[in-house]
């Protein structure tokens, strides 16, 4: 039996419960991703664009970790609604190991392919060196995000949210520490500039994955242990994958369509690819509350799911579009009335502010759509419903997306803001297709767990 000391979760649990500390915690991570840019922004431009390029690559290694770890939410969510505590521990160890193993052989085929990654993204002569050097030492210690990954979604799921905001303050203060070490302290005489950025961002996030094990050990959530996997749980092991492929598939997709959306980028010119990194560093803000709202919902939906309450869940995920969606639309026009003056904070270049404001104007549609469509999509995760957002996104990021971004950018002429407007379009149709199918309850019966037995076998 597992030890597990979970916070109850069901119908009655206020969504601010949840959200506000992933929020915060949202808020705190999209500064750790950003601070890098700010901080080099005053160090060499170059090296901003660059960072861009890479974190681009970052994000994609990002989504192969979360095909265990976006599994391992949804399995954890619904055993715990369905109350079925004996098998977590087992649930725990197969996620943390399997995502280890996963993240070791990714971060090396990462920087294996480095070179070519490069070539693909015709990143510039000036950056291509910045890049490199960012993806071998944040690439390389990539598997250190694989375990954090698991280890937050498993606290999450069990009702400790706080935790992700604290350890993300804490490392927000500890990369920016190091990142003042390199590029102005005393350690700036080595002249490591952005390789004294990867490396404060990899001491980050492992002094990160180490403060969630004890938190995980200390709060006697469960235990991780080998031991557990005796028998080999192969059963279990092939539905998580089943679950979470689709849903990295979804964001893979994504991620790609993105990429090609920054090549065409990279071929406008540096201005271009700089607008486009200062534009996301705010556009980030601008989504943390509407992303937190979804995420949360996540976690309510599954545990209702789990507990055979799927009329519950079906009410839930409208009510909180109905918070998340007018505040979302609000912070998104506040960032494109105020980005003439929060992009001096980056850059006194008058062509990429002008470029910017266009950016933030296209934005607030961006904004839009992408909150109907993490609000939707995340609940049809949580109800056991993976394949319906693959099909829509895929469909909606290549046909309509990047068709638009290249007629709209690069035939027609409108730069940068026109990639923009592409990714307008597929965000805003797609949220509002997979927000019909969430209407229409289709995915009514596709919970992983049955509210009396478990449905997944554990054993080969």
């Amino acid at each position: 039996m597992s030890n597990n000391r979970s916070i109850i979760i069901n119908e009655k649990t206020p969504l601010l419960m949840l959200a506000g500390p992933m929020f915060f915690e949202l808020f705190l991570n999209t500064m750790l991703n950003n601070v890098d840019t700010l901080m080099l922004s005053h160090y060499d431009e170059f090296a901003v664009g660059a960072v861009g390029n890479a974190n681009t690559i970052m994000f994609m290694m990002n989504i192969l970790f979360n095909v265990i770890a976006t599994a391992t939410s949804v399995v954890v969510a619904q055993y715990l609604g369905a109350k079925h505590y004996d098998k977590m521990n087992m649930i725990y160890t197969l996620a943390v190991v399997v995502n280890l193993v996963i993240g070791v052989v990714l971060s090396f085929a990462f920087c294996m392919a480095n070179p070519l990654i490069m070539d693909l993204l015709h990143v510039s002569p000036e950056m291509r060196p910045y890049s490199m050097t960012y993806i071998y030492i944040v690439g390389g210690g990539g598997f250190i995000m694989a375990v954090f990954n698991v280890m937050l979604q498993i606290l999450r799921c069990n009702g400790y949210t706080k935790i992700g905001m604290r350890v993300t303050f804490a490392i927000n203060l500890i990369n920016i520490a190091g990142n003042y070490l390199f590029l102005y302290g005393p350690l700036k005489s080595l002249n490591m500039g952005v390789a004294g950025v990867a490396i404060s961002t990899v001491a980050a996030r492992a002094i990160a994955v180490t403060a969630v094990i004890i938190f995980f050990y200390v709060m006697k959530i469960g235990r991780i242990s080998l031991k557990y996997l005796k028998p080999f749980p192969s059963g279990l092991l092939l539905k998580m994958v089943s679950i979470g492929l689709p849903t990295a598939g979804e964001n893979l997709t994504y991620n790609l369509y993105q990429t090609a959306l920054l090549s065409f980028v990279n071929g406008m010119g540096n201005d271009a690819v700089n607008a486009r990194a200062y534009c996301n560093t705010l556009i980030s803000f601008a989504m943390i509350f509407s992303n937190a709202c979804a995420m949360s919902t996540q976690i309510i939906t599954g545990h209702l799911v789990g507990a055979g309450k799927p009329d519950l869940a079906y009410k839930r995920v409208f009510k909180t579009l109905r918070t998340s969606l007018p505040i979302t639309i609000a912070l998104a026009t506040t960032n494109a009335l105020l980005c003439r003056y929060s992009l001096q904070l980056f850059t006194d270049n008058s062509n990429i502010i002008a470029l910017g404001q266009m950016i933030m104007i296209a934005d607030i549609f961006v904004e839009t759509g992408r909150c109907l469509n993490m609000t939707f999509v995340n609940s049809l995760k949580a109800a056991g419903a993976f394949v319906f957002p693959l099909i829509a996104g895929i469909l909606c990021n290549w046909c309509l997306g990047l068709t638009t971004g290249y007629v709209v950018g690069v035939a027609m002429g409108f730069g940068v803001a026109g990639i923009y407007a592409g990714t307008a379009t597929d965000e805003c149709i797609r949220g509002l297709i997979v927000m019909r199918y969430w209407y229409k309850k289709k995915w009514y019966g596709k919970a992983v767990v049955d509210k009396t037995k478990a449905t997944e076998t554990e054993d080969a």
